[in-house]
């Protein structure tokens, strides 16, 4: 080693951790500190204003009888299971067609992926109240066609299903990774096929699906995930009440009123973990059969 070497490299590893410290002060500050004090919150009886009081497992035995938390369970996992798979299939028909080669590709792909950066916002979520509700949008273009229309978001029929809609309206992050996957499969596939009559209904299900495997789990459980924090489209179209009849009371919207409507931190907090458990179950169940389904290029 070269005289002065142990101090030189001293001085780089002070001077890393200088320009990391921001990160790690945010990692352990806003992230994992807070996760440890909710942890501990989640055995508590806590109301925000007194101090917090053991409990132990009573927040997670309450959740047992809870039938409004087993009801968000059954609208969250509707949304989910309904909205995620045609979010996906939708992206990845699209993506196929702009794999095409389509002129203005750039243009088409960037209008199609503006509804995932917006569709999460407040904003959005206010127009879609415009557009589903008695005098919107969507009725009015109905009654063109001499078709009535109703106040869709005020039926309880009806109300999961404009926040299905507006989920799947935002396919543009997962399309445009189709899009990427989609450019990675050597043409000399489809050359071959094309050879030995292989219609494009063929190439399709024997070429692209087998191959995009891997991007299609990766797209599922990313869309999973976060549908099941979905919290500000249910928050903004019910007015933060979770109806008509709790039919768009999410898990986290009524972990939310529990928390901050009813002052019940320490109930919230245990949920936040019960969420935090489900979503780990899913991803770990998707790893898991994806070794039946997922094929990996050699």
């Amino acid at each position: 080693m070269l005289p002065g070497g142990g101090s030189m490299k001293r001085r780089d590893n002070l001077t890393a951790y200088l320009f990391l410290s921001p990160w790690l002060l945010g990692l352990f500050l806003i992230t994992i500190g807070p996760m440890i004090a909710s942890l501990y919150l989640a055995f508590t009886d806590y109301n925000l204003i007194q101090a917090p009081e053991w409990i132990g497992f009573e927040n997670f035995t309450r959740m047992l009888s809870d039938e409004r938390l087993h009801n968000s369970l059954r609208v969250t996992f509707t949304y989910v299971f309904v909205s995620v798979p045609l979010q996906l299939a939708i992206a990845l028909l699209l993506a196929v067609v702009l794999d095409r080669g389509v002129r203005g590709m750039a243009f088409y792909r960037s209008v199609f992926y503006l509804p995932s950066l917006l569709g999460s916002s407040v904003a959005i979520a206010i127009l879609w109240r415009q557009v589903f509700g008695t005098e919107g949008l969507l009725n009015q273009v109905l009654a063109l066609i001499g078709v009535e229309g109703k106040g869709w978001i005020s039926d309880p029929s009806t109300a999961l299903g404009t926040l299905v809609v507006l989920n799947v309206w935002t396919f543009g992050s997962p399309m445009v990774i189709f899009l990427a996957g989609l450019r990675q499969i050597p043409s000399m596939y489809y050359e071959a096929a094309a050879v030995d009559g292989a219609s494009a209904l063929r190439r399709f299900f024997s070429i692209t699906l087998p191959l995009l495997t891997p991007i299609i789990f990766f797209n599922l459980v990313l869309q999973i995930i976060h549908a099941f924090q979905s919290f500000t489209q249910a928050f903004v179209v019910s007015g933060g009440s979770g109806g008509p009849s709790d039919s768009t009371m999410f898990f986290t919207l009524y972990l939310y009123d529990r928390g901050f409507g009813n002052f019940d931190m320490g109930y919230a907090s245990a949920m936040a973990w019960f969420l935090l458990v489900v979503i780990a179950i899913f991803t770990g169940v998707n790893f898991l059969v994806s070794k039946y389904w997922v094929f990996y290029e050699n």
